[in-house]
């Protein structure tokens, strides 16, 4: 059997926002299972939001087949087999939601969102808008299958024309049909924006309420 060549990454770990739904659309979770590949063809790791049901199990369990690392950051509280289903590879326990994103940031080089709900919708927009303060300067990708994600693009585009988001911070969305036109784009990605806020004094501040949350989390 032919092996496959391993393309080189200037990342190693990649974060994955996705439903926990598999949508109604055979191509949604065609694409899943496609990014998974892509990410072990490529020797990335991934990081996501735990358990093994929609869209979420999909990748997570493809990654981990393949030999992958997987990282599953979730709540205590979702942390019930009945809710979320069964995390593969490594589990991180957080306090709660706040924390998860967190972590999920720290943990990550890159992001990228498939087909999602409220909740992946909310992953993604507060990561955009953490670099559009200058809080990190990782490339966040969006995974347009078939479209789903056209409205929300002619959305931002409406805001920037609008005058509610600057030109500039528009291009830290990049987008692209397929897996891997996708991690291509975000290979190539070079942030074009300045941030407000400085980033290590952030990251100080993060890394103390980390260790205060784990205090919480061990009572």
């Amino acid at each position: 059997m032919e092996e496959t060549e391993m393309v080189r990454s200037r990342f190693k770990n990649v974060c994955v926002f996705c439903g926990s739904s598999s949508g109604k659309r055979n191509s949604y979770r065609d694409s899943a299972l496609e990014l998974a590949q892509e990410l072990v063809k490529r020797g990335l790791d991934l990081v996501y939001g735990g358990g093994s049901v929609g869209l979420m199990g999909l990748v997570s369990q493809e990654v981990h087949r393949g030999g992958g690392h997987v990282l599953g950051i979730i709540p205590k509280t979702l942390m019930c087999k009945e809710i979320t289903g069964e995390t593969v590879g490594e589990v991180l326990p957080v306090a709660d939601m706040h924390q998860r994103k967190a972590e999920m940031a720290r943990h990550s080089d890159c992001f990228i969102a498939l087909p999602g709900g409220y909740g992946t919708l909310e992953e993604l927009l507060e990561v955009i808008t953490w670099a559009q303060l200058g809080i990190h300067d990782k490339p966040v990708g969006l995974l347009n299958v078939d479209g789903y994600y056209n409205y929300l693009l002619t959305f931002i585009d409406k805001a920037v024309d609008d005058g509610f988001i600057y030109p500039s911070h528009r291009h830290i969305i990049v987008s692209a049909p397929n897996a891997k036109d996708l991690l291509q784009k975000l290979e190539e990605y070079v942030p074009g924006h300045d941030g407000v806020v400085a980033k290590a004094r952030w990251e100080a501040e993060q890394l103390e309420l980390n260790a205060s949350l784990q205090i919480d989390i061990a009572r």
